[in-house]
């Protein structure tokens, strides 16, 4: 390398280089595939219900055990990828996830399933971090990094609206476990073309990876949502108490360990910055108040409106667009305007649209929903966008993958509570349904478990008998739905609020003062 070469690179120019936008599509890449993954299940439930015929509880585990690993083990990940390389540890982990995407496709039984969805997340665990992290030290231009980070949440946004369009197209001629398949050739992709395109990027005085505190947050992490999640569905007992307090403790012993530390895996000192800790506060509100609904509605298009999988999946579209509309145009918004009117009115918008969900019913008509979607995804641009920007410009570049670990913990905890929170909502309202004269028991036992279950049960009774089930169920199933919409809508209103007042004075790199 010539010394002019030298100095360009000491000053920052390699930012300038065209590779770099080559080497954002390769990321970008790397999010879409992640966030399909986390709603493309959602539209495969009913057929993976009947063939695999799990229990209520089976299928929320199927639905969250995913985000529960992934959550466990974001900022050990996050932490690896400082150490090790970012490059690195995205492709190692690039291709676990194409392999692992084998045994979900062909799982056996409901057991099986939750377990290779947990594989999954492991998997899983190192590519967000990664990916944002690597933005942050590709992109030295604030303004340009803002727009990569803008695309950067637009394809996340979208992948999660646009798995349930692949999902029902894959659906609608093949059998469930073709919504895992897919991960192969775009995995084969990644890993070939990110071998040349990714630059490495680690942190050079990171020391070493403490593995005691890695075991400390996954099992805190995990410990903590196992109850919370069991509390919501059982109720209080002694196992749940005891699961409660041995996370706790562990995540206290966590927090303790790493202000002992030298190399801690998580600099407890970032969460003394007010935006940082308000944006990472704000994302995971977010996600648990939208996570519910995600994950239910294509339950309700489908097995209460009697839609196809694919339309189904085009009907959750327009969430997609207004994200990526909105994610490209934030950073410009919030410098013109400010951080908190941006991530706050975000917020807000996505409360609003959560609440117009409480007033649907089994013949409400798609303009409202669409509607609906479209508002959501609008807001969740402005706002995650906004955040995942705040978080990034916190702290020095060195530890961009533990910041940004910080950040996607959050959204994936957040998603894991909302599905096991809300979620429970929505099966502990379905559950009390009464069940129509002249239904045989064991029929009336499996449509009490999940929606899925009372439209395969009434396929074996008498036409009259098995309107009035199924009828039944979705009548219970619109009414914990709507219940769950409600509760979603006041928990985005409030943290509207809280962002407003935590996002005060904070500000995006480029010297002008929100």
């Amino acid at each position: 390398m010539s010394t002019t070469q030298q100095l360009g690179l000491a000053k920052g120019t390699e930012a300038k280089s065209p590779g770099r936008w080559l080497a954002l599509a390769v990321l970008v890449l790397a999010v879409l595939l992640v966030a399909v993954d986390a709603t493309v299940l959602g539209l495969a439930t009913p057929s993976l219900s009947e063939d695999l015929k799990p229990s209520g509880t089976q299928l929320l585990w199927i639905g969250d055990i995913y985000s529960f690993v992934i959550a466990g083990l974001l900022v050990s990940m996050g932490s690896l990828g400082d150490r090790i390389g970012r490059k690195k540890l995205l492709l190692i982990g690039a291709t676990a996830f194409g392999a692992v995407s084998v045994l979900n496709a062909y799982a056996t039984s409901p057991e099986l399933m939750i377990v290779a969805r947990a594989l999954l997340g492991v998997a899983g665990a190192t590519l967000m971090p990664s990916t944002l992290a690597l933005i942050r030290n590709i992109f030295h231009d604030p303004k340009e990094r803002s727009l990569a980070i803008g695309i950067w949440g637009a394809t996340a946004s979208a992948g999660a609206a646009i798995g349930p369009v692949i999902g029902g197209a894959l659906l609608q001629h093949f059998y469930w476990g073709s919504v895992f398949l897919i991960n192969l050739p775009v995995m084969a992709v990644l890993v070939l073309v990110g071998v040349k395109l990714l630059p490495e990027s680690r942190n050079p005085v990171a020391g070493p990876w403490d593995l005691i505190s890695v075991g400390l947050s996954l099992v805190g992490v995990i410990g903590v949502v196992y109850a919370i999640k069991e509390v919501a569905s059982h109720g209080l007992t002694w196992e749940v108490a005891a699961a409660a307090v041995i996370g706790a403790v562990t995540l206290h012993a966590f927090v303790r360990r790493q202000h002992t530390l030298s190399s801690p895996l998580l600099d407890m000192r970032l969460f003394k910055h007010r935006g940082f800790s308000g944006a990472v506060l704000a994302d995971l509100l977010t996600v648990f108040g939208l996570s519910g609904l995600v994950f239910f509605l294509s339950q309700f298009l489908q097995l209460v409106q009697g839609r196809e999988p694919l339309e189904a999946g085009l009907a959750e579209l327009p969430a997609a667009i207004g994200a990526v509309v909105t994610g490209l145009i934030a950073g410009r918004y919030a410098r013109r305007f400010s951080v908190r009117a941006v991530v706050a009115g975000g917020l807000g918008a996505i409360g609003l649209a959560l609440a117009v969900i409480t007033l649907v019913h089994k013949e409400t008509g798609y303009p409202l929903l669409g509607a609906a979607l479209l508002v959501v995804g609008l807001g969740a641009g402005f706002s995650f966008t906004v955040t995942a920007d705040v978080i990034l410009s916190s702290v020095p570049k060195e530890q961009a993958g533990s910041a940004s670990a910080v950040s996607e913990t959050a959204y994936e905890l957040g998603a894991a509570l909302g599905i096991a929170l809300l979620g429970s909502i929505v099966t502990g309202v379905y559950q009390g349904f009464v069940t129509p004269a002249g239904v045989p028991s064991d029929a009336a036992a499996a449509a009490h478990e999940s929606l899925g279950g009372a439209v395969e049960a009434g396929a074996g009774l008498a036409p009259d008998t098995a309107n009035a089930l199924v009828s039944a169920a979705q009548v219970a199933f619109v009414d914990g739905l709507r219940i769950a919409a409600g509760v979603g809508a006041a928990v985005l209103l409030a943290t509207a609020v809280a962002a407003w007042f935590l996002l005060k004075g904070q500000k995006l790199e480029d010297g002008v003062e929100h």
